[in-house]
């Protein structure tokens, strides 16, 4: 009881906010708070661990007092920025006000017109007109402000100087919206066929065999644009995309230059072409025979050095791959399950739990994409072509990469059925994303804009028809977000 009595309170508290404000509002403010937590709430949290572990360090009275004070002027500057009409909070409360205010007046409107229509599909219009409205305005708003990632200034006429500005800022929030989006269409279509084959007894085992596989294959094609991405488009990630998946690579980069070279044709078996100190420095460090980073002699060079001081089996390095994977994502995912449950024996093992089932995904993540390029280097490529200069040299191109950004994906299954589809819908998003330019003419950001205020509108006209529809944590918030 003792343990329920703080969010007993918590949820009076809100109760009696929500009854203070008008209700056409309340969807206005909850919107706002929550877009405001979730901007900034990260960034207070990344401030707090980066100051702790300086702290803890004991430095002297002088330096804590002035790390205290940069503290201070950073989680200043963190909780104003939030506020900036120009950023996420503002947007949110745009996007959610705009879909319940206008509404309103379109309802209005709708019936002064007499339109010749059902109550449902009047209720309907009127939503899905509302939304796609307050999407494209919202989203206009953050398109509005100028930052210096989306400009360059360019000389012209040897004297004169212009600046350019850049679309694409919004991009990843265009395209988490479309992906959403034709997950309510797709989602509504297989419902509706679903129902039609069993209430026709045709239902069959391939029917639930695709609705098994759906979330876990488009998690694994996520995940293989995503991995490629990083390895030969890294600028086609955010940059804190790039840092996260290096660190749990831990690769050396050296390696990945290499394979990158192979593929441009700047590292050419059996050639000469001055790239030989690349990889042997490498030989250097791990105290392997210089002529194994010579291209010009070995071919190819042996899969030891994709094992990085693991030794020559490639099953042996898998092994170890997992465990040094799994014993990083456990210092990361047990502290965070630690805080999310109650502090007693039974929470103790429900976080543990969940750790390890988390870390077992991630391990697996890193140890298939490792032994799909040994599989394609040295266990099964050369048994399907004929071996050689030329099959090394296409096998290090992209086969072998290719192999591992196939296979990764697949560790999808030691994740609990019920969050395979928040992380297919999670990384779908963001492996679209890598198919289009970071950065695009400014003249063609309508076509963005319109995608997204058609996509917000079919979601919200979802959410508010029928809840269940839109799968996933984004229906419950979205459904109390929006209710009166």
């Amino acid at each position: 009881m003792a343990s329920s009595a703080p969010l007993l309170k918590t949820a009076r508290a809100q109760e009696r906010l929500d009854k203070a404000i008008p209700p056409i509002l309340r969807p206005v403010f909850r919107a706002y708070v929550l877009g405001y937590a979730s901007a900034v709430a990260p960034r207070v949290l990344t401030l707090i661990l980066q100051n702790g572990a300086r702290w803890r360090k004991g430095r002297g009275l002088k330096k804590e007092t002035q790390s205290q004070n940069s503290f201070i002027t950073s989680l200043r500057h963190i909780l104003c920025t939030g506020l900036d009409p120009q950023r996420f909070p503002t947007f949110c409360a745009t996007l959610v006000g705009g879909t319940t205010l206008v509404d309103v007046l379109i309802r209005r409107l709708i019936n002064q017109l007499k339109v010749k229509l059902s109550d449902v599909a009047r209720r309907r219009l009127s939503i899905w007109i509302s939304s796609f409205v307050a999407g494209w305005l919202s989203l206009r708003l953050l398109q509005s402000k100028k930052t210096k990632a989306f400009a360059e200034t360019k000389t012209i006429d040897d004297d004169k100087r212009e600046t350019v500005r850049y679309a694409g800022r919004t991009l990843d929030l265009t395209l988490f919206a479309a992906t959403r989006a034709v997950d309510v269409v797709v989602g509504e279509l297989w419902s509706q066929r679903r129902q039609r084959r069993v209430s026709a007894g045709r239902w069959s085992w391939l029917d639930s065999f695709i609705s098994n596989m759906a979330d876990p294959s488009i998690f694994a094609a996520s995940c293989a644009l995503i991995m490629w991405a990083w390895f030969y488009a890294p600028s086609a990630l955010p940059a804190s995309y790039n840092k996260w998946i290096s660190s749990a690579a831990a690769v050396d980069s050296r390696l990945i230059e290499a394979l990158r070279r192979c593929r441009k044709g700047e590292l050419r078996y059996g050639e000469e072409t001055g790239q030989a100190p690349l990889l042997q420095s490498m030989c250097t460090d791990y105290r392997w025979p210089l002529e194994w980073g010579d291209p010009a002699t070995t071919i190819p060079f042996p899969c030891e050095m994709v094992h990085m001081g693991c030794g020559s089996s490639c099953e042996y390095h898998a092994l170890s791959r997992f465990l040094r994977s799994f014993k990083w994502s456990m210092a990361t995912y047990l502290p965070l399950n630690l805080l999310a449950r109650k502090k007693d024996l039974r929470g103790f093992r429900k976080a543990l739990t969940s750790a390890a089932r988390s870390s077992s995904f991630l391990a697996t993540f890193i140890t298939l994409f490792y032994y799909g390029v040994c599989l394609a280097r040295t266990r099964l490529g050369p048994q399907f072509v004929k071996r050689g200069m030329a099959s090394s040299q296409t096998i290090d191109a992209g086969v072998c990469v290719g192999c591992g950004c196939f296979m990764c994906g697949w560790s999808i299954f030691f994740e609990a059925a019920s969050r395979r589809k928040d992380m297919s819908l999670f990384v779908a998003p963001r492996a679209l994303a890598t198919l289009f330019p970071r950065r695009y003419p400014l003249d063609k950001q309508w076509r963005e804009t319109f995608v997204f205020a058609f996509s917000t509108a079919i979601v919200f006209t979802c959410v508010r028809e029928n809840r269940n529809r839109v799968r996933g944590v984004l229906g419950s918030i979205l459904g109390s977000v929006l209710e009166p």
